[in-house]
């Protein structure tokens, strides 16, 4: 996402995977700069002591971030927002298809990220917006190895008891924004059953009957 050393890059990505995976529900949503909060001290608790043994055993990782992420992912919001028009034109098994092959390459391209965590690095910044509001944006600054501070922004849904993430921006650059340039061009040159496909394999998923 952004071009800073490999230390740097681990930094940011393990606090994207924090909050993609950390954030709590609630009953109400409340504001959401509490979610972030949360967020970093939940899995700070669920990482320590545990990283070495998360690093060799992959599944494990997988398995623990897919029971925190899940219902806590807008995984349709995000899929849809990715594929835009080709979601239109999408039917109903791609849609369902691409949903799960987006969010499990999520999931496995962050989770490496989170041996990297350092909840001491983070700082989050105090929301002033609307909490009603049915989308809004959570600020956060991570703090590199060599002092160099750089945003890392979320966007939430508001679904009435609780608030979904479905996008990260770092440094003013949004993933969602990067998946829908890059995937647009490989629909346009192959399909989009044939990037599912990609996905799929690349998930270790057995090919589609």
């Amino acid at each position: 996402m952004i071009s800073r050393s490999s230390t740097g890059r681990s930094c940011v990505a393990a606090l994207v995977a924090a909050i993609l995976i950390a954030a709590p529900t609630f009953a109400d949503p409340g504001p959401p700069d509490d979610i972030i909060r949360s967020a970093v001290a939940e899995l700070n608790e669920q990482l320590e002591g545990h990283k070495d043994e998360l690093e060799q055993d992959k599944e494990a990782l997988y398995a623990l971030i897919d029971d925190i992420l899940l219902p806590r992912f807008d995984r349709k919001l995000a899929a849809q927002l990715v594929l835009a028009k080709h979601w239109r034109t999408a039917d109903e098994e791609q849609r369902e298809r691409f949903i799960d092959a987006f969010y499990n390459s999520l999931l496995q391209k962050y989770a490496d990220g989170l041996l990297a965590f350092d909840a001491s690095r983070i700082e989050v910044i105090a929301f002033r917006g609307d909490t009603s509001a049915k989308r809004t944006l959570v600020k956060t600054v991570v703090t590199l190895d060599d002092g160099t501070k750089v945003p890392v922004h979320y966007d939430l849904v508001n679904r009435g008891d609780r608030w979904l993430m479905f996008n990260v921006k770092v440094e003013g650059i949004s993933y969602i924004s990067n998946y829908r340039t890059e995937l647009d061009a490989e629909i346009r040159s192959t399909s989009l059953t044939r990037v599912i496909e990609r996905l799929e394999t690349e998930n270790g998923v057995e090919k589609h009957e």
